[in-house]
C-alpha cells in the first residue's frame, strides 16, 4: 500500500496564472514588437525615396552652380561689361520714353482740389522707381494742404515729401498766393 505524504512545510503552490500570463504579455509583446518593425521597414522605404530626389537635387544645384559661375566668368569679360554698360544706359532711355504721360495727368486731375494748379512737372528714374518733381501754386494755405493730403492718400503717389513752400509774388498778377515743390514717386509709371 502506499501512502502519500506531504512533508513539505508550505503547501504547494501552482504558478500556472503567472506563467499564462507572461506567456499571453509576450505573444502581445511579439505582434507589438513586429507591427514596430513593419513600421520603420516602411518609413525607410519611403525616406529612401526621398534621399534619391535630394541626392538628384543636389546634383542639380551643382550644375546650376557650376552654370552660373560660367556665365559670371562670361559677363566680367571687358568687352562683355562694356556692352552690359551700354544696355543699362540704353534701358534707361527707354524707361524714361516709356512713362504714360497721359495717365499720370489723369491720376493728377483725379486728386486735384479747386484752387490748386500745377505748374511744371519733371521726371526722374531713380533705382527703379519715377520720382516726380512737381511745381504747385495754390491761392490758399488750405487748398495747398488738401491737394499734399490727397497725394499722401492716393494709391499711385507714394513718399510725398515738400522741398520749399513759399509766398508767391504779389506784382506777378497770378491767383496763386503759395508756391510748393513737392518730390513724390509715381507708382503706375
Amino acid at each position: 500500500m502506499k501512502a502519500r505524504l506531504n512533508l513539505a512545510t508550505n503547501a504547494l503552490q501552482t504558478h500556472r496564472r503567472f506563467l499564462a500570463a507572461s506567456g499571453l504579455f509576450g505573444a502581445i509583446a511579439g505582434v507589438v514588437f513586429l507591427a514596430l518593425g513593419w513600421h520603420v521597414y516602411s518609413v525607410r522605404k519611403a525616406e529612401e525615396s526621398i534621399r534619391v530626389q535630394e541626392d538628384q537635387i543636389r546634383q542639380e544645384m551643382r550644375g546650376l552652380q557650376r552654370q552660373r559661375q560660367e556665365l559670371e566668368q562670361f559677363f566680367a569679360r571687358p568687352e562683355n561689361a562694356r556692352l552690359h554698360d551700354r544696355s543699362s544706359f540704353l534701358n534707361t532711355l527707354i524707361d524714361q520714353q516709356s512713362m504714360n504721360w497721359t495717365q499720370m495727368f489723369m491720376d493728377l486731375e483725379k486728386i486735384l482740389p479747386p484752387g490748386v494748379r500745377v505748374l511744371d512737372i519733371e521726371q526722374k528714374h531713380e533705382k527703379g522707381r519715377v520720382q516726380v518733381r512737381l511745381h504747385i501754386g495754390a491761392t490758399s494755405e488750405e487748398a495747398s494742404l488738401k491737394f499734399v493730403r490727397a497725394l499722401e492718400d492716393s494709391a499711385v503717389f507714394a513718399n510725398v515729401k515738400e522741398t520749399t513752400v513759399r509766398q508767391a509774388d504779389v506784382g506777378t498778377g497770378s491767383p496763386d498766393h503759395l508756391l510748393l515743390e513737392l518730390i513724390v514717386d509715381y507708382v503706375k509709371a
